[in-house]
């Protein structure tokens, strides 16, 4: 007998509904119980997945080093060297890994590519167009194309494996200090949900843009202006990326330290000399690296630590890596 709509019991319809929608993801889930995702496809369990290596950094270093891919020459002894050449070089100075701040010249399927033939680790990923494209700029198209240009360094460190990306805000030219604060502040507010989706740290640098500090007063100035910054998101995905060479000029980089605390997230690491107002080499100058060493541990600092100064081959990156070293105590 034909059963018909009229006569159906809505509880019987409503349990035979449920019941197949039961069977039905049970059905789905046996299917899948012997397979794991692996980014846009379900591949069973015993297949080959060494196309595809887990690249890590060493395990149980309190502080890794790593040095700017704009270190590493794109062209050594008359050939040209890929992506993953130039990550290999800093692998064979014995660094822990690189901070790919050539990430405008990638993408992210290029980024991880590069890191799973290397074997090499990147922490992070930089665009250098945050200079002239800013955040506070008064023009909302290069403020468009600056959390663009974020946009896809999250990607790409995301890709590679990376935990972050250093930002330039902008720069105290482009306006009063509360305009293009509030300027810079709703783009990357705007760059929240990504980063977070992707587990990447917008990470704020302190460089020599006069925004948080000022440019042309004396030394022993506090980082208390950036602090009220970042705090400002009263988010977990915005800290700093603390350049320790660049404001020895304005403030004492272990009281920095000490005050961003949990803040200081990575470090950039050049030497600077009062005496002389230049940038050196790390551990040159008259940087008080032992008193940044007493810091760090006193904030339980463990975390990146990559080198900003002149790179070259093997034998260059391999010294670079050498004074950080001493620079650090380890």
């Amino acid at each position: 007998m034909k059963e018909t709509t009229t006569n159906r019991d809505p509880k019987s319809s409503s349990a035979l509904l449920s019941r197949r929608s039961f069977l039905g993801a049970g059905a789905a889930t046996a299917a899948c119980a012997g397979a794991f995702w692996t980014g846009g496809t379900v591949r069973a369990a015993g297949e080959d997945s060494a196309a595809a290596p887990v690249v890590r950094p060493p395990a149980g270093k309190r502080i890794l080093l790593s040095c700017k891919l704009g270190m590493i020459p794109r062209e050594l002894e008359g050939k040209a060297l890929s992506l993953a050449d130039r990550l290999r070089l800093a692998a064979e100075a014995g660094l822990d890994g690189v901070d790919l701040d050539q990430a405008a010249d990638c993408t992210p399927e290029e980024a991880r590519r590069a890191v799973q033939t290397s074997g090499v680790f990147v922490h992070n990923a930089i665009n250098h167009a945050h200079w002239s494209q800013r955040l506070t700029s008064a023009k909302a198209e290069e403020r468009d194309q600056g959390r663009m240009n974020i946009e896809h360094c999250i990607r790409v460190s995301h890709a590679a494996g990376g935990s972050g990306v250093l930002i330039v805000v902008g720069s105290g030219n482009d306006g009063p200090a509360d305009v293009i604060e509030e300027r810079c502040r709703a783009e990357i507010k705007k760059l929240l949900p990504l980063a977070a989706s992707l587990g990447q740290m917008i990470l704020v640098e302190n460089v020599w843009n006069r925004m948080h500090y000022e440019h042309d007063k004396p030394p022993e100035q506090t980082a208390e202006p950036f602090i009220r910054f970042v705090d400002s998101f009263n988010s977990p995905w915005v800290g700093m990326y603390y350049d320790i060479g660049n404001h020895w000029k304005y403030g004492q980089p272990g009281e920095w330290i000490r005050a961003f605390g949990r803040r200081c997230v990575k470090l950039d690491v050049k030497g600077f000399s009062r005496a002389s107002s230049k940038f050196t080499d790390i551990g040159e100058g008259d940087l008080p690296w032992k008193d940044v060493q007493k810091a760090l541990d006193e904030i339980g600092f463990t975390g990146w630590a990559t080198a900003e100064v002149g790179g070259g081959d093997v034998k260059r990156l391999t010294l670079v890596r050498q004074q950080m070293e001493k620079a650090f105590g380890i």
